[in-house]
Formats: structure tokens, sequence, C-alpha cells
């Protein structure tokens, strides 16, 4: 079984190989091409199958994570989408809740009025009504007014249409019936409901939810398309899988139909790979510290499971979304990250980046402004002749070009100011990593740091010894860990049910039919999938809370038939939530089922291991000494830093820094006081100090 793992960055497409059979594994890395991502990873796949004397056509999958549809959002850049809805409710995705963002702000930015997914004028109303506990029909759909609404919304030219219907969750009728006159009426456009994209209640949410499924739909839908016809083109007929948010991977007609279900994709993967390469060293309480180009990505990982989103706190580009998703918090601070003065006179670095075109001025593509990339090579940290394994030949003279200027307008001397770079750039990213450690009641000394992407071993040392954390785990592959991350995980698809059902008095016949209901769903997509009953598993979960509160705690559900018995461990398991939650719970109050989530696993192949390195001697993985500076106790002073070629590295061994480690898709730096340990699991483990700051 023979796969590709293929992860689209801002600035670098990672790709890696892997034969499941043997165990060979190989790695490549190319720039990006934001014009059109394919055309990187064609001539990425193309590259490493003929590097490793593959044939295009013996490829079984490829899996491919992308950041289409999360920079369609971020940059604002998609359809022009239209919306239908009940009449009286056309400005419901403009009012959202009364909650302010920001309680004390009067400047904040609310981006659904700022910059609405939907225009008022593309926002068309119906007659027709359903109304709740069951969604019984209390006005029926006016078919003559969808008919209208299509024809206004074809002339306004729109490319795609949100359907949401109050109550749809309940039942989707009258959402069905209106999707079908638009698809007759508008052929082409991209059309889809709230009840088929988040059946669950919270109308602003769901609505919006649904909005933004439109609002990328016709872009993610051509890209994956031109995706899939390109790779028949080259001769590689192998399934594609993408990768979701909720980490798993999905077909290429899952993704068409829900494109929404892509939104944070690559990052998601980043944290599947993190947490993958630190459970070959037996960790299994990890912070993952994702950089690359363009941002720093953060995911918490528990006794192997990872943390996910919740109804307060899912949202992309400040839109909220309902759906099931791994907690990434991202910030922008990569390796092309700008540093500048801002208008207050304040030091800043990121998020503007110099992304891939023009790149940090080291690139040598016509950069000139100093980036954190920069600052590292004049820092003595980068290799100039052996970036990217010696492929690209990094041009110190701008880099050191760039870092002057800032300094002059800083005042300072060029290595305080190049070390005043990776200063600011690493604590943002520390502070990052408490609000999702500190503030959540979680303790980062009790964790490792897996550093991965281009730039994570550049700094992962320096930010764990901001924070505590006393080692940093640096997979075999840094640089391309998110694409492994691909390889280690399978098709995953959610369904959810709302059912609004308090303890004492559960209808339980009512339970167990929605839950088979919604099983026997997934099967019949997996089945579509082509996949055998054999290779199905299904998990449950419900969102709980108590009578009277305002948002949920996901609780697990077991699986068969649900009785009294069951229930019951389902209630405990829901004040345990709440303890470990908000630190109490309240035993003798009555709880709520709110939803119910099955999620249907397609189990795939899967990479389990990785080849045991070889490794040589330290005197042999020398490549030569050179001079790096360090800030130690509040000095900043060049330290003699000998520099080792990774994959000579022996196991098992333990060297000191200052030491520079050097591979093709990534550095890692061990500052004075550190230590490094090549481990059998092809990890290097490093020891952190506490002044390695």
């Amino acid at each position: 079984m023979k796969t590709i793992g293929v992860d689209v960055g801002g600035t670098f497409t990672d790709i890696v190989y892997c034969d499941l059979d043997t165990g060979q594994l190989a790695i490549h890395k190319i720039s990006t091409t934001p014009d059109d991502p394919s055309r990187a990873i064609i001539q990425g796949i193309a590259e490493i199958c003929r590097d490793n004397g593959v044939a295009a056509g013996d490829i079984d999958y490829v899996l491919h994570g992308t950041t289409t549809a999360t920079n369609a959002v971020l940059e604002h850049k998609g359809a022009r989408a239209g919306m239908l809805t009940n009449e009286g409710f056309r400005d419901i995705i403009h009012i959202a809740r009364h909650q302010r963002v920001e309680h004390y702000s009067i400047m904040q930015e609310l981006p659904w009025q700022n910059r609405p997914l939907v225009k008022r004028r593309h926002r068309k109303v119906v007659k027709g009504r359903l109304v709740p506990p069951r969604g019984e029909e209390l006005e029926p759909l006016d078919e003559a007014g969808v008919l209208a609404a299509a024809r206004a919304l074809k002339a306004e030219q729109v490319e795609a249409v949100a359907v949401c219907f109050l109550f749809s969750y309940l039942n989707p009728a009258h959402e069905e019936r209106a999707k079908a006159i638009l698809e007759r009426e508008l052929p082409g456009v991209f059309i889809t409901t709230s009840s088929s994209i988040s059946p669950q209640f919270r109308e602003f949410e769901r609505f919006t939810t649904a909005c933004l499924c439109a609002f990328i739909g016709p872009k993610m839908r051509g890209y994956i398309g031109r995706l899939e016809g390109t790779l028949r083109d080259a001769g590689l007929h192998s399934d594609l899988r993408v990768m979701a948010s909720n980490g798993g991977v999905a077909t290429p007609a899952m993704v068409s139909e829900k494109p929404v279900m892509t939104l944070m994709s690559g990052l998601a993967a980043g944290v599947l790979g993190g947490a993958w390469v630190g459970g070959l060293s037996g960790r299994r309480r990890l912070v993952t510290f994702d950089i690359g180009g363009t941002s720093a990505d953060i995911g918490i990982v528990v006794d192997g499971r990872f943390a996910e989103t919740d109804a307060r706190s899912t949202s992309i580009a400040g839109f909220p979304l309902l759906l099931p998703m791994i907690d990434i918090h991202t910030i922008g601070a990569g390796g092309g990250s700008i540093a500048y003065i801002d208008h207050g006179g304040a030091f800043r670095v990121g998020p503007r980046s110099a992304g891939a075109v023009p790149g940090p001025a080291a690139y040598g593509r016509g950069g000139t402004q100093p980036t954190v990339t920069d600052a590292n090579l004049v820092l003595g940290r980068l290799d100039k002749n052996d970036f990217l394994g010696g492929s690209m030949k990094l041009d110190e003279d701008a880099a050191h070009r760039a870092i002057d200027a800032l300094a002059d307008a800083l005042g300072m001397s060029k290595h305080d100011a190049a070390e005043g770079v990776l200063t600011v750039i690493n604590s943002n990213m520390a502070n990052a990593i408490r609000s999702r450690t500190v503030q959540k009641g979680i303790d980062p000394r009790e964790f490792a740091l897996v550093a991965f992407g281009g730039a994570g071993p550049l700094h992962g040392v320096e930010v764990a010894a901001m924070l505590g954390i006393p080692e940093v785990i640096v997979p075999p592959y840094p640089g391309i860990t998110s694409a492994m991350g691909l390889l280690t995980t399978d098709l995953k698809y959610d369904t959810i049910r709302t059912q609004f059902q308090v303890s004492g008095r559960v209808d339980l016949d009512r339970l167990n039919a929605d839950i088979a209901a919604m099983e026997a769903h997934l099967r019949k997509q997996f089945a579509a999938d082509r996949l055998e009953a054999d290779s199905m598993s299904f998990v449950r979960d419900g969102d709980l809370r108590y009578v009277g509160q305002g948002y949920e705690l996901k609780t697990h559900i077991p699986a068969g038939t649900i009785g009294q018995k069951q229930l019951d461990d389902v209630w405990s398991r829901f004040h345990e939530a709440h303890q470990r939650e908000y630190g109490h719970y309240f035993a003798d109050n009555p709880i709520e089922i709110v939803n119910i989530r099955v999620m249907g696993i397609g189990h795939m192949p899967k990479i389990d291991k990785l080849t045991a390195p070889q490794g040589t001697t330290l005197t042999k993985a020398r490549v030569k000494t050179g001079q790096c500076a360090f800030r130690i106790n509040g000095e900043l002073r060049p330290f003699e830093t000998v520099f080792y070629r990774r994959h000579l590295l022996p196991v098992g061994e333990t060297f000191a820094g200052p030491a520079i480690v050097l591979q093709k898709d990534s550095t890692t730096v061990i500052p004075p006081g550190c230590t490094a340990t090549n481990d059998a699991a092809g990890n290097l483990i490093l020891k952190v100090a506490g002044d390695a700051r």
C-alpha cells in the first residue's frame, strides 16, 4: 500500500511518500503556488515519485491538507452568495446575539456586520413556518415565493445560495423542497441547506455556518474538481482524501457537498502528526507547536485525545462555526513574519508576513523587509549553504541589510535588533500557549512541547523555557509533520440531532431510535465510499448541561442499546466533566441532553511507526563549528556552536548545546545549557534549561 500525504502551507507545500508494506519513507518540499495550489501539488508528487523510483500509477492514496477554504474566509474572497430564509428573519445573520464579543470595547469589529458573508440585497424571504417540539408545519412553504426568489437571485448573478429556515434541525422538509426548486432554476449554482450542514439549534450560528459553506462552496468545489482532474492527467488514479477539521479525512464528493468541513484542514493534520510522533516516544501529554512561514498553530493533547472546540468558542475570522473541530489556536507568527515599528512607536513582529513571494530578504527573491528568518540567519542559527538540504542558498548579505535597517530605526546594534525580533516573536507564541493552557487551568510544566513545521525547532526550546516546559520533542521530519499526520487518520463523518430531553423523563425509545437512524445514515455514506461494513465503527457523544445553563459539555454515550443503567453512567460522566471544567458540579440538579452526536469512523490503512534510526557517531555527524549569538542570563554574546547532521546523530547518546542540528526540512536550535538525545523512535528529545531564553 503506497500513500502520499500533501500539506499546502503559505510558503511551502510539504509532501511525504510512504510504502506502508515496506516502511520506505521519503519527504519533499516545494514552494507553494498561491494562484493555484494544485500546480505545486502535482509538481511535488511527480518529483518525489521520480526521486524514489515509484510509478505514479502505483500510488493507492493521496491524502491532502488544504488551506483553500480557510484562506477564502480569512481573506474574505469567497463567492457572491445569496440566502433564502423565513419571512421576517432576513437579518438574523446581521443582528446575531445580544452578547458583545468584547464587553468593554467601543471599537470592536463585528465581522458579520462589517463584511457580511451574504449581502443584505441577496437575502430573500418566503412564507412558511415549522414549529417545535417536533417540527410540525404551522404554515406551508410558499413554493411560488421560492420560485420568485430563485429568479431574483439568478438576475443578481449569485454563485451560491444558503437555505436557512427556522427549526429545520427538527424537520428539514421545507429546506429540502426549497433546495430542489433552487437547483432547478439555478443550474450550476452551489446550493446548501442549514439542516444538511449543522442540524442543531441556535439559529444565528446555524445560519452563519450554512452561509460560510455557500461563501466557500464554489471555490472549493472548483479546486477539488481541478485537483482530481490534474491527478488523473498526471497518471495518478489513486483515491483522493481531504483532511477535515474534525481530525479525519473525507472523500472529494463529501468535500464538494460540505466544503465547510475543510476549514482549518491543514492545521488539524499538524495536531495529528504532533500527537503521533509524541506517542512514538511514550509522551501522552503534549502541546503541539507548528510554526510555518506565516503562522504558528497550537494544539493540546491529553492522554492521546485532542482538545476540541465547543459552541462557545468555535469560529473562523470571527464568524461562529457549529461543526466538530479540533481546538487549534493560530497566531500570525512564522518564519516570514515581518518586524517593524508601528505608528505608535512600538516594536512589533507579525502578523504581517512576507509569504512565499517575495519571502524573507534572505530568500533572494526581492524581499527587503526584516523577518524572523533574516534574524535567525544574522544570529548564525541558520546555515546559508544548507537551507532545504542545500537545495536553496540563503542571501546572507540581503538578510544583514534588512536587519541593519531595523537596527538603525531602533537605535541599537544589529545583533541586538535580530535577537529582539526573536524575543518578541517567542513571547507572542508563549502567550498564545498560555491562553490554551494556564488560562484553562492546565499546567504546561506537565507537558512536552512537540516543535515542528519549518520553523518550530528553531524556536521550540526558547518558547518552552518561557513557559517552564521541561522537554521539547523534535520529530524525525519536523518540516513535514503535518503531511505525515495525514497518514495517521481515518475517514471520519459526523452527524448530530437536537434532543432536549431532561433526566428523570428521558424517552429511551426515541433516544435509541435516533442513534440507530444516525448510524444507519453514516453506514450509507460509507457504503457510497466503497467501504466494507467491518471497516466501520461509531463513537457516540451527547451535548449535556444542567437545566437552565446556556452552554453544554460533550459527554460520552456508550455503544449498544441505552437503558437506565447506561443513562445513569452518562449522568455520572457529565458530573465529572463539569467538575473538571468548572471546579464543581451539582449532584441533585436535573441534566438536559441537548444534542446527540455520532462520529462514523471508516478505518483506513495508516502508518504505524517509522524505520528505526541507524545513526553513527557525534564525530561523524559533526559538520562544522560557527559563531551563534544567544542571550544567557540577560547577556547577548557569541558562542562557539557545533553544527550536526541530523540523520548521522547516534541513537541514545546525549550531547550538549550550544548546537545546531541540520536536516532538509528544518533546523533545530539547542541553546547553551540544554541537552539533546536522538531516541530509538527517531525523535530528538531536548531537555530545557531554565535560562535558555
